[in-house]
């Protein structure tokens, strides 16, 4: 096929066809400040030695997590992942199909995603679990979708505090299905709406506080809706009761196996309840037997638009983040159950060490006294957040936490905090303040 250059009359005819008079129209949602006015600041031409020697340049200008205190979290979390699970991840074994569907030649990988499953069937307290989806937020949304079409009603209720970025994902997955619209009740039960769908509940909370759910459920059951608990910081589910009265658990499985990669790729999960498996988006994978008798895998359902009919299909999902599923199920296995709980016992413990020390400071308080591993920290309110954690950054080096308002920070401790980096932070604050 030959290449026929694009005219200004072919182009006018295509905008024409999908309903927008100019191409800037099809970046109204990304805000103004992302778009660079005019040239980017970058040289017209260099080998490539020199680009490497540019951008080594540029990026050592950053403060980065490996070589500098780092306290920041707020939905990615900096974990130790063992040297082993890069290893293991490149063995052959595994390098199959992309997409499993030829069973034959994709052992390897079917057989890692129905472990990954297990996992997180595990240590949700669900009885099925999906093959993975892209990321927490659209984990979540996926859950809001798929509980609408359970229901068949229209609303989806913010429960308590969820991440801005997780409802601002459901909000977008919500614009295109005419009708549906999301409304917040600020951690009261009884103020959920007759036609609600499902209840999102995220525990560990935005501000770092584990929710109990039970009254949540209860109020769930009286409505009709489904409860949806979101997890983004899967670390917590070693420690925290698994929440096995939802009717999905959804969230962010980043902090196991994935490095934190300056946001992604990253690495969602969704379980539920079995007698919703055929609404379940995404893919599932099966253990079966071959005519030998030998046990195999197989990719058991895949409910998108590519494998049955468009108005059938429950998403649109066409991935299993299986490289960083891969990673998760490596890293899960050489900890073992023991090691997962231990490990969350370490992050609870160095948060709680965390928290003394930052609290004696004259004028810092806790939002919730209850947290796993990420404090909601308030300080003075003739200070601002954003201020202060700029301020550390640049004149100590120490990457402090996240601004959640003005007069509050998010500050995480996981197994990689040291005592000396906890000092250190403390004691920069203490004289910023």
């Amino acid at each position: 096929m030959r290449y026929l250059p694009q005219t200004q009359k072919s182009r006018d005819e295509m905008l024409e066809t999908i309903g927008v008079s100019s191409v800037d129209d099809l970046f109204v949602q990304v805000p103004k400040k992302a778009f660079i006015d005019g040239k980017a600041n970058v040289p017209d031409h260099m080998g490539e030695l020199e680009v490497e020697r540019h951008m080594l340049a540029a990026s050592n200008q950053n403060i980065n997590a490996q070589s500098n205190r780092f306290f920041l979290g707020a939905g990615v979390y900096y974990h130790h992942v063992p040297s082993s699970v890069d290893y293991i991840i490149q063995r052959s074994e595994f390098l199959t199909a992309y997409t499993p569907y030829q069973p034959e030649i994709a052992q390897g990988t079917l057989q890692y995603l129905f472990e990954f499953q297990t996992f997180i069937a595990q240590i949700t307290g669900q009885e099925v679990a999906n093959a993975s989806l892209y990321d927490g937020a659209t984990s979540m949304a996926e859950a809001g979708l798929m509980a609408m079409r359970v229901t068949r009603k229209n609303k989806v209720c913010y429960g308590n505090d969820i991440h801005p970025q997780y409802a601002e994902v459901m909000e977008t997955y919500l614009c295109n299905n005419e009708g549906c619209n999301s409304y917040s009740v600020n951690e009261e039960p009884s103020g959920i709406e007759e036609d609600t769908a499902c209840v999102f509940i995220q525990s560990p909370d935005f501000y770092g506080k584990p929710h109990n759910i039970d009254a949540w459920r209860k109020a769930c059951d009286e409505k009709g809706a489904l409860l949806v608990v979101v997890v983004n910081e899967i670390v917590s589910l070693g420690m925290l009761p698994p929440p096995v009265e939802a009717d999905i658990v959804c969230g962010e499985a980043q902090s196991i196996g994935v490095p934190m990669s300056f946001g992604g790729p990253h690495l969602g999960f969704f379980a539920c309840r079995e007698k919703f498996i055929r609404q379940m988006p995404g893919r599932l994978c099966g253990e079966t037997v071959d005519a030998d008798g030998k046990r195999g895998f197989v990719l058991t359902l895949s409910t998108r638009e590519q494998h049955i009919r468009r108005d059938k299909a429950t998403s649109n999902i066409c991935t299993n983040q299986g490289l960083c599923a891969l990673a998760f199920t490596v890293h899960m296995a050489l900890l073992g159950e023991d090691g997962f709980k231990q490990l969350a016992v370490i992050n609870h413990e160095k948060a709680c060490k965390l928290a003394d020390q930052l609290t004696a400071i004259d004028g810092v308080t806790l939002k919730h006294e209850n947290f796993f591993n990420e404090l909601a920290v308030q300080i003075p309110t003739s200070k601002n957040a954003g201020d202060i954690v700029q301020q550390l950054a640049d004149d100590y080096g120490i990457i402090a936490g996240y601004p959640a308002d003005d007069n509050t920070i998010l500050i995480t401790a996981t197994e990689i905090t040291t005592d000396g980096g906890m000092a250190a932070l403390s004691n920069a604050l203490q004289e910023v303040l």
